[in-house]
């Protein structure tokens, strides 16, 4: 055999034992079970409104802002729905198909105001009620979870609470949702 046939019989060993050594994870079906047939659509940016910064005039204590909440939790939001099997969610609650809850995008837990990052079971947005709407339908969830394929206006529900908006066979929805 040429040095070029015993090189490329070589490397093809070497790849077949890698392949064979590297674990493969299987999370089974959590997330996306039907709508990650879909493509997600990239989340535009979010522009938040440069503030100007206010000086303490002597003597006088400055007021609180009405609200500390970054503009992107102020007001309706507009995203996409999925649902997902549950079981042990990031806020450390263990729930069933039939519980009316959500899981939020892992960019908007991971950076939830009062968040450390330390332990997602005390994130403050746990427990939290979320309002969801879809073509005249309405549910009220609580906020149990993160979801890492959800762009950040997303919400991914339970069955049960999915079921309350559409017919599970669609997999994913146009939502409009507010905070509680």
């Amino acid at each position: 055999m040429s040095f070029t046939k015993v090189f490329l019989l070589f490397l093809s060993f070497v790849a077949s034992v890698s392949a064979l050594a590297t674990p493969h994870v299987h999370r089974g079906l959590h997330h996306r079970a039907l709508a990650g047939r879909v493509p997600v659509p990239a989340p535009a940016p979010v522009d938040l409104p440069s503030v100007p910064v206010r000086r303490r005039s002597n003597g006088k204590r400055c007021r609180p802002r009405s609200s500390s909440a970054p503009s992107f939790m102020v007001g309706t939001q507009s995203g996409q729905g999925t649902f997902y099997s549950t079981g042990l969610g990031a806020c450390g609650i263990t729930n069933k198909d039939s519980d009316y809850i959500a899981a939020v995008s892992h960019l908007l837990f991971d950076d939830y105001p009062g968040y450390g990052g330390a332990n997602s079971n005390n994130n403050p947005i746990c427990g939290r009620k979320v309002t969801a709407s879809y073509k005249g339908k309405t549910v009220t969830v609580a906020i149990t979870d993160r979801c890492e394929g959800c762009a950040l206006d997303d919400l991914d529900f339970s069955p049960s609470a999915f079921q309350q908006l559409a017919d599970p066979s669609l997999g994913r929805i146009d939502i409009t949702w507010t905070w509680n």
